[in-house]
């Protein structure tokens, strides 16, 4: 069960075209399970094909880090909660989390940083009202939830053999 406020549509399971060598989940279709996690949680915000068709605008991603916690097996059930973190006039930032939706692990995070692009002009636009009111009651409605604690964590930066820092 996610927590109160955050975003909890997602659902599906791992399929077998998306197992590896290594008889687990293979890194690119986490970040394909949470692109469909992200679709989901901008047609909530307005984001969607309306958007796109009436607005000519859309997001581009700009930034993600994927940390991989523990391993999801073939036909395991995944879950997706999305917490939007931050936001402005032209970007928000957004976190994802992967559940085994059986077992209720954490199996995986996602921060994301997207832009909202003009599609004629090829360049970062304001949001309509409409779409920042949308962001500013997501925003409330997640109520007091505290930032993950990975949040704004880059790649750690342990001494690597050969490389003196």
């Amino acid at each position: 069960m996610a927590e109160k406020g955050l975003f909890d549509q997602y659902r599906g399971k791992v399929l077998p075209a998306w197992i590896d060598y290594n008889g687990h989940m293979n890194v690119a279709y986490y970040l394909l399970a949470f692109d469909h996690a992200t679709d989901l949680f901008f047609d909530a915000l307005g984001l969607g094909d309306a958007h796109r068709e009436t607005e000519r605008c859309t997001t581009f991603g700009a930034e993600i880090h994927l940390a991989y916690l523990r391993e999801l097996k073939q036909d395991d059930p995944i879950r997706v909660t999305t917490q939007l973190l931050s936001f402005d006039e032209k970007r928000f930032r957004f976190f994802h989390r992967m559940y085994h939706d059986g077992a209720g692990f954490e199996a995986a995070t996602m921060e994301g940083i997207s832009l909202h692009v003009h599609m004629d002009r090829r360049k970062v636009t304001p949001f309509p009202p409409h779409i920042s009111a949308s962001l500013a009651a997501r925003f409330a409605a997640q109520g007091d939830l505290p930032l993950p604690d990975s949040a704004g964590r880059g790649i750690q930066k342990p001494p690597l053999a050969g490389n003196a820092e």
